[in-house]
């Protein structure tokens, strides 16, 4: 393994902590040994490019400072590879490195344990989701959604005011005043197709989304499955009644909810967008594969 550390920076993650995380996590790298070497595009593509140049050099390991868009920025370079990679967890949301244990908002104490892996060999393979005919094929490491969640990811992301979270929670009201159900086509393992009207459905190879939101709660993300959890068809009420469970995960128990457990899902829903590790694919169709240990975790 090269002694050299890739770095890889969003220095605006969490409103400007990834900035000042990268140092202390680069400091315990360098402590233990390593010579580092900082990644910072000036767009998503650009920083992705420059990535995929590091993993040809050769480099030791990738380390993200950041959140889940810039670990699933990451995935892209390091899926299939034999690149270790490393969380600095530093984002509004961190879903990724919550689901692996790994430490969240804690950049010298995840800078040290990333050291201490890359100089032990603690390797954890791990499962992604790989969405068929997006750019080739786009990986993901927590939830596919498609539904009421991701309208209301679509309607804030048109919104040029207010900034930050608020406007997703104005978003969220107007996507209730217009709230129905859509009717959606399922498909598991090249099995049956199933027709039904449901509010949203979510094919997690992680536990949560957003932040702590546990919808696909029971997912485990070595276990080589898919858990999908749809939510049926409800009114109003009762999605208010069901969405302030999921951060327990206890909405698994409504009678309205269902979980399925598959290798392979296609989704299909007319004037539907897919969103996965919070960010958007594309619309609908889509197919999401399990694909077993496509990253090597340092843990």
């Amino acid at each position: 393994m090269s002694s050299e550390i890739t770095l890889f920076v969003n220095p605006t993650a969490g409103r400007g902590r990834g900035a000042h995380a990268a140092q202390p996590a680069a400091s315990a790298l360098r402590d233990a040994g390593f010579s580092v070497r900082v990644v910072v595009g000036a767009d998503g593509p650009d920083a992705l490019e420059r990535l995929r140049a590091a993993v040809r050099e050769g480099t030791g390991a990738v380390v993200v400072v950041g959140g889940d868009g810039m670990v699933s920025l990451a995935l892209q370079a390091l899926a299939g590879t034999a690149v270790p990679l490393g969380v600095v967890a530093e984002g509004t949301g961190n879903d990724f490195a919550r689901a692996l244990g790994l430490p969240v908002r804690e950049p010298a104490r995840a800078g040290r344990l990333v050291a201490g892996a890359l100089k032990e060999g603690r390797i954890r393979e791990v499962d992604l989701g790989r969405v068929a005919g997006v750019g080739g094929g786009a990986w993901y490491g927590t939830v596919l959604c498609a539904g009421f969640d991701s309208r209301v990811n679509d309607r804030g992301n048109r919104m040029r005011l207010p900034v930050g979270r608020f406007k997703y929670d104005l978003a969220m009201v107007a996507e209730l005043a217009a709230f129905r159900p859509f009717p959606y086509r399922i498909t598991l393992d090249d099995g049956p197709v199933i027709e039904t009207e449901a509010t949203l459905v979510a094919v997690g190879n992680g536990s949560s989304y957003g932040g702590g939101m546990r919808m696909c709660a029971g997912a485990v993300p070595d276990d080589g499955l898919f858990d999908i959890t749809v939510v049926g068809a409800c009114g109003r009420a009762t999605l208010l009644t069901v969405f302030p469970r999921v951060y327990k995960g206890t909405h698994l128990d409504h009678p309205k909810v269902t979980v399925h457990r598959a290798r392979k899902v296609t989704l299909e829903a007319a004037g539907m967008t897919a969103y996965a590790d919070g960010e958007p694919l594309g619309p609908l169709p889509v197919t999401a594969e399990c694909v077993p240990g496509a990253v090597r975790i340092l843990s």
